[in-house]
């Protein structure tokens, strides 16, 4: 590597396109949206760059406040429930035995080869009043009426009349079904790779010195691996938080986060600077968090060397 590094020129081969794209494909467009936050409109086409911190300060009125405290609620609890899924999943791959593992990880990708819109639309379709999820539920409920039948308390009418089916569209309930399934993947791969990373002879040794599972688990493999669990949960909720096409269809216009309502500003609203200033409030929580994230693995990193 440092002999990459004196060669200046076949460092800058490589290095230059890759900064070449980024600059104008990532910061140029991000700096252009940055100067738009701090301007108006003018007229339904034209937007003058008065360097006004009006667009801010509107991010501190009510709706707009209500708004970010429901989309940071729906993404920090669809966040816990990947963690609490994806942490067993991503121990069962982990131990699993070498041929299965492949096989298991397989299954993990499989839903990125399919397009998001497509997913969606599937979960529409099991989601829906009439959605195979209801149909499920209802097949269990008359089964439970019959075996009511069957031993004779079918005329006290424990389960009621009929079956009443769930509402998941257009509730918060469904929003955090979608934003868990198409987020689960982002939370085991990382777990995954702090898992395989793992020495496992700490974990035998603490078995063999008498301590239960349980308290292998709590006191040796969470901490060994909170590094991975930290790094899930944050690649996990950063996209959960500025997600778009999973509010918009699940949630009916009646759940919307702050990418719905960004997205309203840039199209039917056309108030640019006002969803400027949106975007690069989220750009700020992100940067915010991987802040936080780089100072905690430097943390265990100097408690690990010391």
């Amino acid at each position: 590597m440092e002999s990459f590094r004196k060669n200046i020129r076949v460092f800058f081969a490589f290095f230059g396109p890759t900064a070449g794209w980024l600059m104008l494909f990532f910061f140029v467009p991000l700096a252009i949206i940055w100067v738009y936050s701090f301007g108006e409109n003018v007229s339904l086409t034209e937007i003058k760059t008065t360097w006004t911190l009006e667009n801010y300060k509107r991010l501190f009125e009510s709706e707009i406040l209500v708004l970010f405290w429901r989309s940071l609620l729906l993404s920090v609890t669809s966040t816990a429930i990947c963690l609490l899924i994806g942490y067993p999943l991503a121990l069962v791959i982990a131990t699993a035995s070498r041929g299965a593992k492949p096989w298991l990880l397989l299954i993990i990708i499989l839903p990125f080869w399919t397009n998001l819109l497509i997913r969606t639309y599937a979960l529409l379709n099991i989601l829906g009043t009439r959605g195979r999820l209801n149909d499920l539920l209802e097949w269990f409920w008359n089964l439970g009426d019959g075996a009511l039948d069957l031993i004779g308390l079918g005329a006290l009418n424990l389960l009621g009349e009929s079956f009443v089916p769930i509402k998941f569209l257009g509730t918060p309930l469904g929003v955090v079904i979608g934003l868990v399934y198409v987020h689960l993947p982002f939370t085991v791969l990382p777990i995954y790779s702090a898992l395989e990373r793992l020495d496992r002879n700490y974990l035998e040794a603490s078995l063999d010195l008498g301590a239960s599972q349980w308290r292998t688990f709590r006191s040796i493999l969470l901490p060994l691996t909170m590094v991975g669990v930290a790094t899930a949960a944050i690649i996990t909720f950063i996209p959960m938080l500025g997600s778009f096409l999973t509010p918009d269809m699940l949630g009916r216009g009646q759940v919307d986060m702050i990418a719905n309502v960004i997205s309203r500003q840039f199209k039917s609203a056309n108030d640019w600077p006002f969803g400027a200033a949106l975007s690069l409030f989220l750009l700020y929580i992100t940067f915010i968090l991987l802040a936080l994230q780089a100072i905690y693995e430097m943390r265990k990193g100097g408690q690990r060397d010391g």
